[in-house]
């Protein structure tokens, strides 16, 4: 590259840089988040049963890459919530998430009262912290005053 002008070489860089990682994301291309992923029970209550069809197929909150879905108390259907960014420190993770438009409702547009986390920061913030190897708190949130813990296995 070094005898070809910036105009070949500029735009291959930029791709390869953009293609190589982004920002916070761990050996392996793993994104800062991935220890977090998947099912977790508890939270609302204490958690029972972390390990077979009673955990995995009722857990309290999932996280994937992309989105967190939490269980509502009074509902069926999960919320889904689209991660905007996270920012990881050692023992903890600080999602930031993309703001939940409101719904028609008899009594005008309004954001679902259980979208959020019941979190200080809002609806469209969630501060996790790491207390174990399977167990996990969101501090300060209302909705979820308990420790959740990883459902394993089935």
């Amino acid at each position: 590259m070094k005898n070809l002008p910036p105009c070949r070489w500029l735009p291959a860089a930029l791709i390869a840089l953009a293609l190589g990682g982004s920002a916070g994301a761990q050996p392996g291309g793993e994104p800062p988040h991935a220890w977090v992923f998947g099912s977790w029970t508890g939270g609302i209550f204490p958690a029972a049963d972390t390990s077979g069809p009673r955990c995995t197929g009722q857990p309290s909150v999932i996280f994937t890459r992309d989105v967190i879905l939490r269980a509502p108390a009074l509902d069926i259907a999960y919320r889904q919530r689209l991660i905007e960014t996270v920012t990881a420190s050692p023992e903890a993770l600080e999602f930031r998430l993309v703001p939940v438009p409101p719904q028609n409702t008899p009594l005008g547009p309004r954001v679902l009262p259980d979208i959020g986390f019941g979190c200080p920061g809002g609806p469209n913030s969630l501060r996790v912290e790491r207390r174990g190897p399977d167990e996990i708190v969101f501090p300060d949130c209302g909705e979820f005053p308990a420790p959740l813990k990883r459902c394993v296995g089935n």
